[in-house]
This record gives C-alpha cells, structure tokens and sequence, in this order.
C-alpha cells in the first residue's frame, strides 16, 4: 500500500525531532532558565533540574517494564506530576492516554480499555472525584491495565526509586530508538456524538502543532507562560506545555 502525502508550503521549515530531543536541546541552551513553576506544590525548577525529575520519571517507568508503544493513562488536574510523565512517555517512546479528569467510572473504562492502558497514573481524590475508589471499581473491567501509580502517595516514590536500577545508557537507547512519525499520544473526543472517540497523534505531529502556536504567540525564552487551561487536551499539553519546552518559555501552572 502507498500512502499519499499531501504537502503544504515550505515558508517555515518543521522541526524534525521527537520531543525527548526537542526537550534535550533547550536544556542545552536554557538550562539555568526556569522551566516550571507550581505554586500550589511550591514547584519551582529550571530547565536542568526539570529534565533530571523527567528523566527520573522515563527510568521508573522503564523499571515498571514499561516499553515503546506501550499506553500509559495520566488521569489528574494540571499538577507537575503530569507534565514529567508526558515527557517521561515521550522520551522512551510510550503512549501516553489523557484522562479527562471529570470522567466518572463508565467513561474512565472504557477510555483505558479502548486505549489498552497498561499503567495509569493518578491521585487518589481531588474535589468530589474519589479517583482511587473508581479505578476500584473498574479495575475486574479494565483486565489489561496492570499497575495503577497514584502520585500522592508512596507509590510515586515507589516508582521513582525502582528507576534507580536503570542506566543513564538504558534511557538514551530507548530515546535512540523512536521515529518522528511514532505515535505518542491518545487524546480523546468529548463524546457528544457517542461514545468518546481516540485521536492519535505523533512526536512530529504535537511538536510541530506546538511550534506553531509558539511562533504566532512571539514566545522566546525570556516568557512566562501562564497555563490555567487543563492539560488533558491539546490547549493544555500543548500549546501550553509543549510550546514552552520547544522554546524556553517558563510554564506556570496557575492552579490544579
């Protein structure tokens, strides 16, 4: 079979990375510069510091035999939890499944059994929405979801110190590995039409998307970014987090 590619004006060039080395490269240029602020975690990192808590993230995935291709769900509000684990997917090449995180147990069901999560990370509650006790009870529905990390408890620390046992090599090999054209992504529809529908999308892809909004906004890394919106959706994760990792613009996340 051939595909058909239809291309559109070359005025500006893509960027031909996938987002661990779009990642890597600001560090190398901005790395001092801060990169994420939470108040509401009293988060507060530069670019190097950020990347050492992805790259720590990308090796407990790995410890929890996480691979290329493998679907991790993030079910959360905006807390600084999700944005090292959709870098940590990116960089070892997994698929990271954004949860809307107002889903209640029918939608958050079928969402990871139609994506085929085989970790989901989460907290246990946040406002009215007892997120441990709906994972409970889907858990017998969802049989290929196989470790749920909820990052509010020791669980996280759990992960990250089983990381410990993977090499600085282990990491790179795996980012070594990826094409531009894999995908890195699930987004899902909001469903008003049926059932919610799975939008996949590619290191190119996001990365590209992300560099457009960044241009047309002027970003540089002198910015400060403010992202209220949540990320679970492509304004967040986006043209929010990934338009500043691309370039060196300071994410601030306002609020859960």
């Amino acid at each position: 079979m051939n595909l058909s590619i239809d291309a559109g004006s070359k005025s500006t060039e893509l960027r031909e990375q996938t987002i661990g080395a779009a990642l890597d490269a600001t560090v190398e240029r901005f790395g001092g510069r801060e990169a994420l602020v939470v108040p509401h975690q009293d988060v507060r990192q530069t670019w190097r510091e950020f990347a050492a808590s992805v790259d720590d993230v990308a090796k407990g995935l790995l410890a929890a035999g996480i691979e290329q291709g493998d679907r991790v769900g993030m079910w959360s509000p905006n807390y600084a939890e999700w944005v090292y684990v959709q870098f940590a997917t990116a960089k070892i090449g997994a698929i990271q499944v954004n949860v809307n995180p107002a889903y209640r147990t029918n939608e958050l069901q079928y969402a990871l059994a139609q994506s085929g999560c085989r970790l989901l990370v989460t907290r246990t509650s946040h406002l009215t929405s007892e997120y441990r006790s709906m994972v409970d009870e889907i858990s017998a529905e969802v049989p290929g979801l196989e470790r749920v990390v909820y990052f509010d408890t020791d669980d996280w620390a759990g992960m990250i110190d089983a990381g410990q046992t993977i090499s600085d090599e282990r990491l790179v090999e795996a980012g070594a590995a990826l094409a531009l054209t894999d995908p890195i992504n699930i987004q899902y529809t909001s469903g008003t039409t049926g059932f919610p529908k799975g939008a996949t999308l590619s290191h190119r892809n996001i990365l590209n998307n992300a560099l457009a909004v960044a241009s047309s906004c002027g970003y540089d890394e002198t910015d400060r970014v403010g992202i209220p919106v949540p990320f679970y959706h492509c304004f967040g994760m986006v043209m929010g987090n990934l338009a500043c990792a691309a370039t060196g613009a300071t994410m601030v996340i306002p609020s859960p």
